[in-house]
């Protein structure tokens, strides 16, 4: 019982993949772009949205229900290295992150899925 709860704590422990992520839309190339500090659970979120129906991006949510699943596709864009960065620095870094691939990406529009900044 001890060996159990002491793989979970390491479990527990130990850092998740986190980065930035894109959704694409293979059929018409329009993307989201989104960061986390979970990207595994992230994608498991937001298929699940999507497959309940329940997206917050309506577009998105649309785009889905028309082309199905099979024509999207959950990319990896660009990683943290949480061993290099401490934990309290971790979402500043994951928003600039963010926000560079924002600026170059430009999912906006007829390009994208996210909002256009404020």
């Amino acid at each position: 019982m001890n060996r159990r709860k002491e793989l979970k704590r390491l479990y527990k422990e130990t850092p998740r993949p986190m980065g930035v992520y894109q959704i694409k839309n293979g059929v018409t190339g329009k993307i989201l772009v989104g960061s986390s500090t979970n990207l595994p659970g992230k994608f498991n979120s937001h298929r699940f949205q999507l497959q309940m129906q329940c997206h917050r991006d309506r577009d998105l949510q649309q785009d889905w229900n028309r082309y199905g699943q099979e024509a999207f596709s959950f990319d990896i864009l660009e990683q943290l290295k949480a061993e290099e960065i401490p934990q309290e620095e971790w979402r500043d870094a994951l928003d600039a992150m963010e926000a560079k691939w924002l600026t170059a990406l430009a999912p906006y529009g007829e390009q994208g899925y996210n909002r256009p900044p404020k």
